[in-house]
């Protein structure tokens, strides 16, 4: 089974809610990030990635690293993703849907079933955001 390589924020807010994101064309929400350019550290691929998609500026020195985590793709079949995941603090109005992103949701604890969630999000990443 193909790799797919990315990096992954779990991004919570100060009331505890965790940002999943959905892509254009995708019906799983998952948290926002994406796959490395040629040359980039996993932290790197993070900033960029949610600099172009959410509108966030981050500093490396504000990714908690959390480690690398391997699931089923939820939109690529028959592949794995494999994410470096990183925390991060931010506030809802810190950031904008745009780029490839369609829609932008903060969870509680209890509302992990209320949205399609790809299998990194249920296995590996929301846990992390409340534990």
């Amino acid at each position: 089974m193909p790799d797919i390589h990315v990096s992954a924020a779990v991004i919570v807010d100060r009331a505890g809610h965790a940002l999943v994101v959905r892509k254009h064309g995708t019906t799983r929400f998952m948290q926002p990030g994406g796959k490395p350019e040629p040359g980039e550290t996993a932290a790197q691929t993070l900033i960029r990635e949610l600099d172009e998609e959410l509108a966030l500026r981050v500093d490396e020195t504000a990714l908690q690293p959390l480690g690398r985590f391997i699931s089923a793709a939820a939109n690529e079949p028959d592949h794995r993703v494999v994410a470096e995941a990183f925390a991060l603090r931010a506030e809802s109005s810190d950031v904008v849907v745009q780029a490839e992103l369609a829609e932008l949701r903060w969870l509680a604890p209890g509302d992990m079933h209320s949205v399609p969630l790809a299998p990194l999000s249920v296995e590996h990443l929301l846990p992390l955001a409340w534990r």
